[in-house]
């Protein structure tokens, strides 16, 4: 026993302490605005729900913000701002006949075995974590007499008459106790929902924003589900309580509530349910004992007899630690995020990109950011949205959009070192010239040791300058020599492909001096549109290309 409450104090410390390494080293009138912002953005987010209907942000990252919001408030007690009402909720008055205890979650399969080991792995059972709004409900005599939210556990808004526009509420038991008490989750129908493929698709803020408003017309209540996940006033084993649930009418709740001995038992079930098809949205697992105490010492407060093991989350928020800025072989420019690291599923995600420079402009993202990221097609880092934005805004040092383009960086100048290594890979890889053994930490080297400073540089380098470069060494200089040597014999259009010419130009298969030559109209006449005639005559009057068409002439390369 004293195991299990050792756990639990581990589990819940994150819940009411605070270390030192979570607090932000701010000022106090930086917490003030920090708090007052994230305040203020939750408050926004609770009036979609409660007056619009709708949900800003996925779910997961609503959880995430309220967490960061309680963490903070608890570095910064004094600047912390006034409670947020949720949903209309928390205000509620009216006393719940048994305590919403809620579940401390388990951060990973390790905490998971280590709490059914030390309940000796007997009398435990697993069942979905259905994803939406906990409701407790009293019947009296067969009948349904009350509907209670969660609030703050041991009070909260009447729902009685929401309930009665439920037909998934049953209004009458049958075979039933004189006094029952459930409580289980209100949820949005889904039929055949597959969490793994379909993610949470916002199914609890769905819930929570029609049981917010006064009425339900009959389309919204049509949607919403109840799924039973205890019988607090039931018999004191499981078995009983989950017979007797099937009974009153619950056959959910009894086939989805399964006997476990060991975590491969309950890994199995929870892998099954996170991939395969269940009647609504569900964001983990549940694992209880099934014996526990009297309901009516039930507390407001997480319990040792039960706990949540939730599925990797779908979008999580990252909070920005510098904006940096890629430029690729054409100039384009790409921001990319670094983050603090977030776990995605079975990837730690550490950086983002924006995906074009205009949008980071619009979306405004500076450090102490805080942006929503998700996988898209389960690998590749997204960002979704700016979840909200740091009071006290960042300078950011961007790059000059006028400065780079299609035409600029073929020599390693200052502030063209990125664009110059990308033109560098390019012109050595697949779309060039295909050079064996030449990588991006080749060109790397070879700029670093300063003997390629133009892009055609390297095509003059002896075995000995090769050597010469740190980390190279004679046998590997000596292979890179040989590959420069045979690029002089590659194909005219490979090399047109290389220094990066419209595909149009590369296509020709003329010589320079005749593609040289022709002007707009000219390659109007050959079929280019508009935009791209003007292209092939820019790049081929461009001085720094006619510059590499004559050190690729003097190098003796056919075509030029």
């Amino acid at each position: 026993m004293r195991t299990a409450c050792l756990l639990l104090l581990l589990v819940m410390s994150g819940a009411g302490l605070v270390h030192a390494a979570d607090c932000p080293d701010w000022s106090p009138e930086q917490a003030r605005r920090e708090l007052a912002a994230l305040h203020d953005r939750l408050d926004g987010w609770n009036h979609a729900y409660r007056v619009d209907g709708h949900s800003s942000v996925s779910d997961a990252v609503y959880d995430q913000a309220e967490q960061q919001l309680a963490t903070w408030s608890r570095c910064f007690p004094e600047q912390a701002p006034a409670p947020l009402a949720h949903l209309g909720d928390a205000g509620g008055r009216v006393g719940s006949p048994v305590a919403q205890t809620g579940l401390a979650k388990l951060p990973d399969a390790a905490a998971v075995e280590a709490w059914m080991r030390a309940r000796g792995n007997r009398d435990l059972w697993v069942q979905p974590k259905a994803d939406g709004v906990a409701v407790t409900l009293l019947y009296e005599h067969g009948r349904l007499r009350q509907a209670v939210s969660r609030g703050d556990g041991l009070h909260g808004s009447d729902w009685t008459a929401l309930a009665q526009a439920i037909d998934a509420i049953p209004k009458q038991l049958l075979q039933a106790p004189a006094r029952v008490v459930l409580q289980g989750e209100l949820v949005w129908r889904l039929p055949g929902h597959v969490q793994a493929k379909d993610g949470g698709v916002n199914a609890r803020s769905a819930v929570a924003g029609a049981l917010a408003r006064n009425t339900l017309d009959a389309a919204t209540a049509a949607k919403i589900g109840l799924f039973v996940w205890d019988w607090p006033s039931g018999p004191a084993d499981m078995p009983a309580r989950l017979a007797g649930l099937a009974t009153m009418g619950f056959a959910d709740s009894a086939a989805l509530a399964q006997p476990v001995a060991s975590l491969d038992e309950a890994r199995r079930w929870r892998e099954q349910w996170y991939r395969q098809a269940l009647p609504f949205a569900a964001d983990g697992t549940v694992l209880r004992q099934g014996h526990r105490p009297s309901a009516d010492t039930w507390q407001a407060r997480p319990p040792d007899w039960a706990v949540a093991w939730k599925y990797p989350a779908a979008s999580a928020l990252a909070e920005v630690r510098a904006v940096n800025f890629t430029i690729g072989r054409s100039g384009r420019i790409t921001p990319v995020l670094e983050l603090a690291p977030v776990q995605l599923d079975d990837h730690r995600v550490q950086r983002v990109s924006v995906g074009s420079f205009k949008r980071w402009q619009a979306l405004d993202i500076r450090p102490g950011d805080q942006v929503e990221v998700a996988l898209a097609g389960l690998t590749i880092p997204r960002l979704q949205s700016v979840a909200w934005r740091a009071a006290q805004r960042a300078a950011v040092d961007a790059p000059d959009l006028a400065r780079y383009g299609p035409l600029s960086c073929w020599q390693a100048t200052p502030g063209c070192e990125q664009q110059f290594q990308a033109r560098l890979a390019w012109l050595g890889g697949k779309q060039g010239l295909r050079l064996p053994g030449v990588s991006v930490g080749t060109w790397q080297a070879l700029a670093d040791a300063g003997v390629v400073r133009g892009l055609l540089d390297w095509l003059t380098l002896t075995p000995t300058q090769l050597a010469a470069v740190p980390g190279l060494g004679a046998s590997r200089s000596a292979a890179l020599a040989q590959a420069f040597a045979d690029a002089r014999g590659r194909p005219f259009g490979d090399w047109l492909h290389a220094l990066g010419a419209p595909d149009d130009a590369a296509d020709a298969g003329e010589d320079w001096a005749t593609l040289a030559a022709l002007g707009e109209g000219d390659w109007r006449a050959r079929g280019a549109s508009a935009a791209r005639a003007r292209q092939l005559a820019v790049f081929f009057a461009h001085p720094e290309v006619q510059a590499l068409a004559g050190q690729l002439r003097t190098a003796g390369v056919q075509g030029f």
